[in-house]
């Protein structure tokens, strides 16, 4: 399978309608974000939004959009910052490098086919060698190795998800998430469709993936996204269908994830998204689609504990992704049904969110990228 042809395109906007305009600051105060949507979507995007944001006060500006990549709704970022990947998220799943190295811009240096459909998340393996790409609607993850330039070559493993069977509701598996866990030895796939976490073995010369230990949730869960404590030893699961959040223990000499019981989001209703930690790793925030709101947890016990603080608005309508700034300073909440990007300010003593001022208008905000 070769590198399918792209054609991009760096397009300049203005800054639209709603923007948080940015202050004028010193150079070093501005850095990049990145903004993912679906293309195929009425009054979606029409490629990668790009971005900068002020690091010390959150406010953003729109710089253009990189036309050329369809359906980019979930992006990372290679170790060394050189490349962007995003995924595909169609029937025909594929997954695009973007070069961010350039003295003309972001430029698209091609796409390869998930060999699934409906690809939703992708992360890079820590040694920068590996793409692992999730598809939801087909139950399956790959691995594509990442070239010197920063291009993806031929996939090299496809494993799909076929037992435990699926939950009730379910129609198959659906893979939603794909991550290295901290200690780097192991690779761990969310499964919505199964409710279950599967942990795998990367083979870092071939590229293929084993599976070494699975951990099933309550049936109906929904596990969609997890997040792992700095210390490597827990890992917090939002569970979308079920409306909850469960701590897992994580053992790095077996790989094995032991879930404990589920927890109040403290919205009530709705459907959990995504959780981030912070970077000390005593604070944990969820987004919440339906309720509209952010919970932010305290995390206790070393991290084997959660303990909920609060709930506040999000600011927009169905907040379908949480990033922080590399800081930890900031915390942006793409919410996909108000075409919005809201930032909060985190205060890195107490985790209290405070809102950075009104909401940057973007089509279709499904993922926000931060560097």
């Amino acid at each position: 399978m070769g590198v399918l042809a792209a054609t991009s395109a760096v397009v300049a906007v203005p800054v639209p309608t709603g923007a948080v305009a940015a202050p004028s600051r010193t150079r070093a105060a501005t850095r990049p974000l990145f903004l993912g949507t679906y293309t195929s979507t009425p009054g979606g995007g029409t490629g990668v939004g790009l971005a900068t944001y002020d690091s010390e006060t959150g406010a953003i500006s729109g710089t253009g959009t990189l036309a050329g990549v369809d359906n980019p709704s979930y992006l990372a970022v290679h170790p060394d910052g050189s490349t962007l990947y995003t995924v595909n998220e169609q029937q025909d799943g594929g997954v695009t490098a973007i070069s961010l190295s350039g003295d003309s811009g972001p430029t698209v240096l091609g796409t390869r086919s998930t060999g699934g459909a409906g690809p939703t998340h992708l992360s890079v393996h820590p040694g920068g060698q590996w793409l692992l790409s999730a598809n939801y609607t087909s139950g399956s993850v790959a691995v594509h190795p990442i070239g010197a330039s920063g291009a993806l070559g031929e996939r090299t493993d496809l494993v799909t998800h076929s037992a435990p069977p699926p939950g009730p509701g379910q129609n198959g598996p659906h893979a939603h998430q794909i991550v290295t866990t901290p200690d780097g030895g192991h690779v761990v796939a969310v499964d919505l469709g199964n409710d279950t976490v599967y942990t795998y073995r990367l083979d870092t010369s071939a590229g293929t993936l084993t599976q070494v230990s699975h951990a099933t949730l309550p049936p109906g869960a929904g596990p969609r996204h997890l997040a792992f404590h700095p210390s490597g030893l827990f890992a917090y699961l939002a569970d979308e269908l079920a409306n909850a959040v469960t701590v897992c223990a994580y053992d790095p000499g077996t790989g094995e994830l032991t879930p404990g019981e589920p927890q109040s989001t403290g919205s009530g209703s709705g459907f959990p998204s995504q959780l981030v930690v912070t970077g000390n790793g005593a604070f944990a925030y969820l987004a919440n689609r339906g309720p509209n709101s952010l919970t932010r947890y305290a995390i206790e016990a070393d991290g084997a504990e959660l303990r909920l603080l609060d709930t506040v608005p999000v600011g927009g309508d169905y907040p379908r992704q949480l990033a922080l700034s590399p800081a930890g300073n900031l915390l942006f909440a793409a919410n996909q049904r108000s075409n919005s990007v809201t930032v909060f300010h985190v205060d890195q003593d107490t985790g209290e969110l405070r809102s950075a001022g009104a909401p940057f208008m973007s089509p279709v905000a499904v993922c926000t990228l931060p560097l």
